[in-house]
């Protein structure tokens, strides 16, 4: 591991025999001397608690904007995207569970990244809309993703947060100074699924998202659709419900196929799943995609909600605006259609 300065971390507190309580997620880890927190992110070194992955980066590049997902934030565009490791959920089907279900200790190579070099890195490329905080749970590398978010702003670069929505309310309220938008991945609308599962609660992620559309910033949802543990068509819809109702119907949500990783070894999502689900919430929002689908696979253009024309033709990773002006209305209709461009 990279050999770099320890960087102290926020939102704790100093308990008796140099305990340390965390404050950054729901979790309040209470963290002896010498140990990490549950997200192996945090490490108590005599009653300090300190970041173990501030400025470790186990990945930084360049993606398509469409990877995130966000298909109404800048479409077309390219985003630095930068990760590191570690997790406060415990997903046995995390698709990225090498960084998540690691702490940087684990992960050979690392070299320490400065915040000045990703935003540098963002800046040189022309497409490049700003840095996206993602691959693992950006929130447990708090100090690192907010120094990079200042500089980037600084530099008129968007920020854009991928993340679990694990977060207490007053570092997010800090975070959402600075950052323009948010894909929160929203596992099951069940308790028990993020209590047996995921290892968390459901309450915080909801009111995570609340907070995001109160703030008035860009969110679009990703819902992970994994045979017999959150495939049941009721819970589902009461999900969209709340989605329309709490969020709004214009919230992009993004329904994908769960594939066997880590500890499921169950077979891919049945596409009829997917089909009905997306059917159910297409009652209930105007913009609900798929992801992880077979080529040639429908559910990834964007069409007005007013006239049904297609205002964003996908293929794969290309994207066409054929149906959007420069006001971000509809071309056929004058609608306006909720993209940032």
């Amino acid at each position: 591991m990279a050999d770099t300065p320890m960087h102290e971390a926020g939102y704790y507190d100093k308990q008796d025999l140099q305990k340390v309580k965390c404050l950054l997620c729901p979790h309040f880890c209470l963290i002896d001397e010498g140990a990490s927190g549950k997200c192996r992110g945090r490490i108590n070194i005599k009653g300090t608690l300190y970041s173990e992955v501030y400025g470790l980066a186990t990945s930084v590049s360049i993606d398509p904007m469409e990877k995130k997902p966000l298909y109404h934030f800048f479409p077309g565009r390219d985003i630095l995207s930068v990760g590191t490791a570690g997790c406060n959920f415990i997903c046995s089907f995390c698709q990225n569970h090498q960084i998540s279900q690691s702490a940087p200790s684990d992960i050979p190579g690392l070299r320490h990244t400065s915040p000045e070099l990703i935003v540098n890195n963002a800046e040189k490329s022309p497409s490049c809309a700003g840095v996206a905080y993602t691959y693992n749970e950006p929130t447990i590398w708090y100090e690192y993703m907010y120094d990079i978010a200042i500089r980037a702003a600084e530099h008129n670069l968007k920020n854009v947060v991928v993340s679990n929505g694990y977060i207490n309310s007053r570092p997010l309220d800090k975070l959402l100074e600075v950052v323009d938008a948010f894909n929160i991945d929203l596992k099951s609308f069940s308790n028990r699924f993020y209590r047996d599962v995921s290892g968390g609660t459901l309450a915080p992620v909801k009111r995570t998202m609340k907070a995001i559309r109160k703030k008035g910033l860009h969110l679009e949802i990703t819902h992970l659709v994994v045979p017999g543990l959150n495939d049941d068509e009721g819970e589902f819809s009461v999900m969209a419900d709340w989605i329309a109702g709490e969020l709004g119907e214009d919230t992009a949500l993004h329904i994908s196929r769960c594939f066997p990783a880590w500890r499921l070894s169950d077979p891919p999502t049945p596409l009829p799943v997917i089909e009905r689900f997306c059917q159910l919430a297409g009652e209930r929002l105007n913009y609900v995609y798929t992801g992880n689908m077979p080529p040639g696979s429908t559910g990834s253009d964007t069409e007005c909600p007013g006239c049904g024309a297609m205002i964003i033709k996908r293929s794969g990773y290309r994207v066409d605006l054929p149906g959007l002006d420069q006001s971000g209305r509809c071309r056929f209709c004058s609608e306006t259609v909720a993209v940032v461009a």
